[in-house]
Formats: structure tokens, sequence, C-alpha cells
């Protein structure tokens, strides 16, 4: 975690090389609200893929110029049992745990790190009009730790650029319900009315505990 906040604050003092300030997760929070209302609150749009292409949200960057890109960084902060780092930000060893469907992981290349609004459905939901810059930022964003998680590799296939009224984990379906909140008010993204009507229908079975986010636009 420490990797991910230092790469955060580097992220923000870079605004003068291209890169959208990203504040950490140690800032104030800017919203804050129960699950139920937090849902409540998300705008409701209509979606549009038009003009998408993944290319356009360039991802797995080295922001800090350690050798380790994002999704190393991820790695080595969500790990259960810390990794060896070496050259070149060789990852072995270590574990990891896959909340999606209650797996561990003793390989790093059986993991994909998810971005848990995909790609896809962000462009949906916004970043469609987005500067390159901020699409940048919110595909490598380090300093919320919701916005990107390890998952098994199957899982993530599985999800693609589904949203929550097309595809849930198999296990933990409250926790990624309250972490897809965070991220849509995090990046000020909206919903559709399927995906807030399931996301409200979930979310009754839940506990309705507070979502806590710094905005990062």
């Amino acid at each position: 975690m420490v990797r991910r906040l230092l790469l955060a604050v580097l992220m923000s003092a870079g605004v003068s090389a291209g890169l959208v300030a990203v504040p950490t997760a140690a800032y104030a929070a800017d919203y804050s609200a129960p699950l139920s209302r937090a849902i409540t609150d998300l705008p409701t749009a209509a979606e549009s893929r038009t003009g998408y292409s993944r290319d356009l949200f360039r991802h797995w960057v080295d922001a800090d110029g350690d050798g380790c890109d994002t999704r190393d960084e991820v790695l080595i902060s969500e790990a259960e049992e810390a990794p060896s780092v070496g050259s070149g930000c060789a990852i072995s060893g270590g574990r990891w745990f896959s909340y999606y469907d209650g797996v561990s992981q003793t390989s790093a290349s059986a993991l994909d790190i998810d971005h848990l609004v995909p790609l896809a459905e962000a462009w949906d939901s916004g970043a469609g009009t987005w500067s390159s810059a901020t699409r940048e930022a919110y595909a490598n964003d380090l300093g919320d730790y919701r916005t990107l998680v390890g998952v098994t590799a199957s899982q993530n296939r599985s999800k693609g650029d589904q949203d929550v009224a097309e595809w849930l984990p198999p296990q933990q379906q409250c926790r990624y319900l309250r972490e897809w909140v965070a991220v849509k008010h995090r990046w000020g993204l909206s919903v559709d009315s399927a995906e807030k009507s399931a996301m409200s229908s979930l979310a009754s079975g839940c506990a309705d505990s507070t979502i806590t986010v710094t905005l990062a636009r």
C-alpha cells in the first residue's frame, strides 16, 4: 500500500507532464454516504459506446520510474505474502487472494488486474468526454485501492466489460457493489437505469455501510 500511495502522490505532482492530479486515499474524503444513499446519488444517464477503443486508455505505466508498472504495483501492494521483486520488477513467490471467487494464487501470472469499473463501462458512463490524460490517470489509479484489484484471470475474463446488472462475482457480492459505487463516485461516472436498479436490488440484502471516497475529478 505504501508503494501505491507514493505513486499516487507522484502522479499528482506530474500534472505539468500531462497527468491529472489524482488525490490519494490519505486525504480527507470528498464524498461520504450510506450505500443506499450513495447509489441514489449517482447520476443516471444513457450509455454510449460510440468511439470507444481500449487503446484510448493508456494503462500499466511506470509513473515513478522505478521499473514497476501499475500492474506490478498492484500485485506488490495486494499480496498476502510479499513476493520477491527482482531486476526489472520481476515478481516471484508471494501469495494473493482473489475475493471474486475466494481462491488463493501463488503465481502472479495466474492473476489479472481488473479495472473494477471496466474501461469500456467507464467510457460509456462519461469517460468518452475526458482528456487522454484523465483516461490515463483512471486506467492507472493507485490512489484508491478499489479501482484496481488482482483477481483470478478466469473471473476477470468472465466479467469482461459488463456492469453490475450483467455480471457479479460468485462471492462477496456486497463488497463488489460497495467498491463499484465508490469507483463511480470517485471518477464522477454515471449509471444507466438498469444498472441503478440492479444495484438498489442487491443493496437491499447488504449492510447499509458508509461509502467514503476521495474524488479524483
